[in-house]
């Protein structure tokens, strides 16, 4: 019987929530000033060797997501260290941060489908007055 879960998932998810409750907590207190951050998916090499972290920021500044997430890179060391914390592993993985944009782009997309959606509502309405 195939198992429901390899180890990298096991992994993943256990990582997954370890960082977010270290940003959360240990690393606002240590860069106060930084804005919202959401955990959005991590994934962890075949290897555990490496995790890829897509972080979420819930700011409109272009400047101060992107100075975020430089403190977040500059910051992997002390994360890493309250992870080898955390988790029972003989090797933790190195943390690698990357910007998720997915939900932006989403909502990008959505409000475009909106307004076609709303600009062919228009026309057809034209179109019905022309008529009567």
């Amino acid at each position: 019987m195939a198992r429901e879960f390899s180890r990298t998932d096991r992994v993943s998810q256990q990582v997954h929530k370890e960082i977010a409750s270290i940003l959360q907590n240990e690393f606002k207190h240590r860069e106060p000033d930084v804005g919202m951050i959401t955990i959005s998916s991590v994934e962890v090499s075949r290897d555990l060797a490496h995790a890829k972290i897509y972080v979420t920021f819930y700011n409109s500044d272009e400047e101060k997501i992107k100075a975020d997430l430089v403190r977040l890179q500059d910051a992997k060391g002390f994360v890493r260290s309250i992870l080898a914390k955390r988790i029972r592993m003989r090797a933790v993985p190195a943390v690698h941060f990357f910007r998720d944009e997915s939900i932006t782009e989403g909502i990008r997309i959505s409000t475009l489908v909106n307004q076609a959606r709303a600009k062919d509502e228009e026309k057809s309405n034209q179109g019905k007055d022309e008529e009567e």
